[in-house]
């Protein structure tokens, strides 16, 4: 069922369709009606069954309702409080109360499996306020203990010939309007992969040359200048690809339901096929390199960082600051000379 006929080899395409097609035919046998809702990938993670659990997921998910929080946020933040309660019960622990500090600690422990060390700082950043709405500090501190460290690579950049031939790609045809705009989008404004996904036609002015938005992340209103080929390729596709649907969001789906796109991940694809196509195979072609990409081209054209801070809808200036270490010729200008006395 995998297997695709033209080449004989396992098709990721077919696998897909092949699973969408079990979905729908459980929903009919467990239902009588015909589920063709789109669903995100990952589907949240593993959901503890246990009624305590269930119920104290239930109360951290109303918790980060009420305090407002983003959807991306409540998201990453019911994710690994909701794998720590699995874990727990994985080790035989139905209660919180039967929970430790040893517990917390052999949890992260667990993720290195599949994790990064580099990465587990975003762990445990996400699982700190579950802990901390939870009441237990002896949970808390055991997380302090932990001693995670936020790790602080060099951002990788995309070269000078790669860009220009995603750009070509781009300008050319290779691939679709949306896809190019969406690639486009990412790589000469910054925006978040969620932002992408958030736009409606209406944040568009199209005699203006902009693009309105309120940041999902930060909640700050953002106008950003939309450059020739962007603004056309935007116009391409309004006008001759987009799907007629009653969604107002300005990237839809392809195939139906023609709806929003259903997540960041949407965007990834879309910006790693376009840099396929173009023949870029070296860079990994997400969001936040063509992110970085961005930040640094205006760091690099002496933009200040004030400004750079607001248009990548950083809280904090301080955030905007890593992207100095790229910045060659600037650092080489601070290195002090070396005195004549060691040089001999």
């Amino acid at each position: 069922m995998t297997t695709s006929v033209r080449t004989g080899r396992f098709s990721a395409q077919r696998r897909f369709d092949y699973r969408r097609l079990v979905t729908v035919f459980d929903s009919y046998v467990q239902t009588g009606r015909v589920d063709l809702a789109v669903r995100g990938r990952g589907g949240g993670g593993p959901r503890p069954v246990g009624g305590d659990f269930v119920a104290l997921d239930a109360t951290w998910e109303a918790e980060m309702g009420r305090r407002g929080l983003a959807p991306a946020t409540r998201e990453a933040y019911g994710r690994v409080a909701r794998s720590y309660l699995v874990f727990l019960e994985r080790r035989g622990i139905a209660v919180l109360d039967g929970a430790d500090g040893a517990s917390v600690l052999a949890f992260l422990e667990s993720l290195l499996d599949r994790w990064a060390r580099s990465s587990l700082f975003w762990v445990v950043s996400n699982f700190r306020p579950f802990l901390k709405f939870t009441g237990r500090a002896d949970l808390v501190n055991a997380l302090n203990l932990a001693g995670v460290k936020r790790f602080h690579a060099i951002v990788p950049l995309l070269g000078d010939a790669d860009e220009e031939l995603v750009v070509r790609a781009c300008a050319s045809g290779v691939v679709s309007a949306r896809d190019a705009a969406i690639t486009l989008l990412a790589l000469t404004t910054g925006l978040r992969a969620c932002d992408i996904v958030a736009l409606r036609i209406g944040d568009v002015d199209w005699r203006g040359h902009t693009i309105g938005i309120v940041q999902q992340k930060t909640g700050n209103p953002l106008t950003l200048p939309l450059p020739a080929l962007l603004l056309g390729k935007l116009a391409s596709y309004v006008l001759d690809e987009r799907p007629s649907s009653g969604d107002d969001h300005l990237f839809l789906r392809m195939k139906a339901p023609h709806t929003r796109l259903n997540d960041h991940a949407t965007v990834h694809r879309v910006t790693v096929e376009t840099f396929r196509k173009a023949g870029v195979a070296e860079a990994k072609a997400g969001t936040r390199l063509l992110r970085h990409n961005a930040a640094s081209r205006l760091l690099a054209a002496a933009v200040p960082l004030p400004t750079i801070a607001a248009v990548l809808g950083h809280a904090s200036e301080e955030s905007t600051n890593l992207y100095m270490s790229v910045d060659r010729r600037r650092l080489l200008d601070c290195v002090l000379p070396v005195p004549e006395a060691v040089r001999s």
